[in-house]
């Protein structure tokens, strides 16, 4: 049995790049608690409603709302799951701990990378709206400037992409992930992967890890 996946790491360090072609090519299941949510409204499900009633209200969906919606979408016994984007916290790393993994195998990857080489990566970040292609001025540029390889519509350059924005951010992030990585390292799990090598690169070193 493969272990189920938890993938950590700040914005811009390639994590849906890498979760895209562990779907592709070792048959994971991603899992984005976003999505989860939004699908859960969608088939008016008891959960759904209670989950639809807190963000009518303007309200954040609490911890142990995100563990039912886990449990009631993943058969983890069964299946492989990347989770992404949850725990964001010591406290939710616990909880999917003893809620939803139960001791089932598991392994944390951590895609490890300098700050400036990370601000330097999302400034220079543009995004395709429509098609959802993600570009980079200097790693990955479109074919025509400005404009999307697959849907010749216009990149946008988000706003909160500019430099001082992007170090405050993942100032933040930086104090809040080492007590997670604490956690997955006690519990000898953890992986840590350079996130700046080519994206080819970073996904040979994600398939060792799931398979060893």
């Amino acid at each position: 049995m493969k272990p189920q996946l938890i993938l950590l790491g700040a914005p811009g360090t390639g994590k849906g790049t890498q979760a895209k072609k562990i779907v592709e090519k070792l048959g994971y299941t991603h899992i984005s608690t976003g999505d989860l949510l939004r699908s859960e409204i969608s088939k008016n499900s008891e959960l759904g409603m209670k989950v639809k009633g807190i963000m009518d209200r303007g309200d954040l969906v609490n911890d142990q709302v995100v563990l039912e919606l886990l449990n009631a979408n993943c058969d983890i016994a069964n299946s492989a799951y990347i989770f992404d984007g949850f725990p964001r916290n010591i406290e939710q790393a616990e909880l999917l701990e003893t809620n939803v993994l139960k001791g089932i195998k598991s392994k944390a990857i951590y895609f490890n990378m300098d700050l400036e080489v990370l601000v330097e990566r999302i400034s220079n970040r543009r995004v395709a709206p429509k098609s959802g292609e993600i570009y980079n001025l200097l790693s990955k540029p479109p074919k025509n400037e400005g404009k999307c390889d697959i849907s010749g519509e216009d990149l946008v350059h988000r706003k909160d992409d500019n430099a001082e924005t992007v170090r405050n951010r993942l100032e933040v992030f930086r104090n809040t992930i080492a007590p997670i990585l604490d956690y997955y390292e006690s519990k000898g799990v953890l992986v840590s992967i350079d996130a700046s090598r080519s994206a080819n690169e970073v996904y040979d070193l994600v398939e060792q890890a799931v398979n060893s």
